[in-house]
């Protein structure tokens, strides 16, 4: 997976790494803007980050979240009970045959498929956001965009999902 942040049409930072999505969320990923660079490792019982800005940084070990997913399949959801306005067709992204889905979701209606994303907006003074999603033919979002207004500024994430494979184990780094 490749995520972009943005605000006001600048980049803020990018992750890139591998999860297991649809399932138990486990991962690997590296966070990267100007000045950072973490990286975090998510196994089934906890979170492991490190600054790899800072030379010699360890691993910090942290409780594993009980809502860490965002529920992909379930903004789709959310998106298809907007009405038939939500279905834009057919569309093919990077070679890959996929269904666009597209609307504006208010907060409250993100809180019983993503509370993360909803605790997270709601203290940022977001309201509601506009999604677009691409679905493959397997049920699979291969594109997710969210952009939202945050006190004023134009914000917006991009994530990109490729290399489908089986479940992957990720195991806690060494220390």
């Amino acid at each position: 997976m490749k995520a972009i942040s943005e605000a006001a049409g600048q980049e803020l930072s990018t992750m890139t790494g591998r999860s297991n999505l649809g399932t138990l969320f486990t991962g690997r990923a590296e966070i990267r803007s100007s000045g950072m660079w973490i990286e975090s490792v998510t196994t089934t019982d906890a979170n492991y980050i490190r600054n790899r800005t800072k030379e010699g940084s360890g691993w910090v070990k942290a409780p594993r979240s009980p809502d860490n997913d965002a529920n992909y399949a379930g903004y789709a959801k959310l998106l298809l009970a907007t009405g038939p306005s939500a279905k834009k067709g057919m569309e093919t992204r990077n070679g890959v045959p996929t269904y666009h889905l597209a609307g504006h979701l208010n907060l409250d209606q993100v809180a019983s498929v993503d509370p993360r994303t909803h605790r997270s907006m709601k203290s940022k003074g977001v309201t509601g956001f506009d999604i677009d999603q691409w679905i493959d033919a397997q049920g699979r979002t291969v594109r997710f965009e969210q952009r939202m207004d945050m006190r004023g500024t134009q914000a917006a994430n991009k994530v990109d999902f490729s290399e489908f494979g089986p479940v992957e184990t990720f195991a806690a780094p060494e220390r």
